[in-house]
């Protein structure tokens, strides 16, 4: 690993770093935010935050203010990039922002060009963790949350892998991907034109399928102007009564998609994440 950045925050230190991956054949770019006294004689369990379209790993990290209560918590954060970057890298021709780089969908492309590099959804189940865990002075607890792409991320990663993660939790998620223009755009390109491969990575229909046993909560503002078109957590509330499962979704009146939104509400994401890490 090299280290790009450091910065004391609350306490603790926020690092940024670059990687060779494997999973995704680039250099790859994390933010860890370490709360005051880990250590390896005491380790702490991870929050991992998977960001939007067009981000990277600084958004979270410099905008949602989550820093302050992690670090009373005790509880570390892991911000990976969105996408995978570099030379030879494959991007959306037209350079449009719903596609390619910076927006990996954390999902594992099978369609060539992407298959090279787009697998980040094997980044974050199993190379990250691994990485991060082997280098700081963490648990293997691990929590897992995100916003609009990101927060599609969480869930379907979390839904599939219970016994990786102890919670999982969204902000503006793509709730049903395979219903909306984001979706089909990335998933066509990523996938393919066989709709059935696409299910594996909508988080609706995985809540519907019951495959899960995980702890989910949900926030979405009703000022979204994605919402309608593109986020539709209503499917949520659908999935989870096929499966009579227990599903938390708030509503917010007039909260946008915007981090304004996530700051409003991250300490009670964090703090329903530290309840299932054991931290209070």
């Amino acid at each position: 690993m090299k280290l790009i950045s450091e910065n004391r925050a609350f306490g603790g230190t926020h690092l940024r770093y670059s990687h060779p991956s494997e999973s995704t054949n680039c250099e790859m770019t994390f933010a860890i935010f370490l709360p005051p006294f880990a250590s390896k004689e005491k380790p702490v369990p991870v929050l991992y935050w998977l960001s939007g379209l067009t981000c990277t790993d600084q958004n979270f990290m410099q905008k949602a203010g989550a820093m302050k209560l992690a670090s009373e918590l005790g509880m570390a954060i892991v911000a990976p990039d969105t996408s995978p970057r570099g030379e030879g890298v494959p991007d959306d021709e037209n350079g449009s922002y719903d596609f390619g780089l910076g927006a990996g969908f954390y999902l594992d492309a099978t369609q060539a060009p992407w298959n090279k590099h787009y697998n980040m959804y094997s980044y974050i189940t199993d190379e990250l963790p691994a990485l991060v865990e082997n280098n700081f002075p963490v648990t293997k607890e691990r929590a897992l949350s995100g916003h609009s792409m990101g927060g599609h991320g969480a869930l379907v990663i979390g839904m599939r892998n219970p016994n990786r993660f102890v919670s999982v939790s969204a902000f503006s998620p793509v709730a049903n991907p395979t219903e909306c223009e984001w979706g089909k755009k990335a998933f066509s390109h990523y996938l393919g034109e066989d709709t059935e491969q696409w299910k594996a990575y909508d988080s609706a229909l995985l809540l519907a399928s019951k495959t899960h046993s995980i702890p989910l909560l949900v926030e979405q503002g009703t000022s979204d102007e994605f919402m309608q078109e593109q986020l539709k957590p209503q499917a949520l509330v659908h999935g989870a009564q096929q499966s009579d499962t227990q599903l938390t979704l708030n509503m917010h009146e007039g909260y946008d998609h915007s981090y304004f939104f996530i700051a409003s509400f991250i300490e009670d994401h964090l703090e329903f994440h530290a309840g299932h890490l054991g931290l209070i």
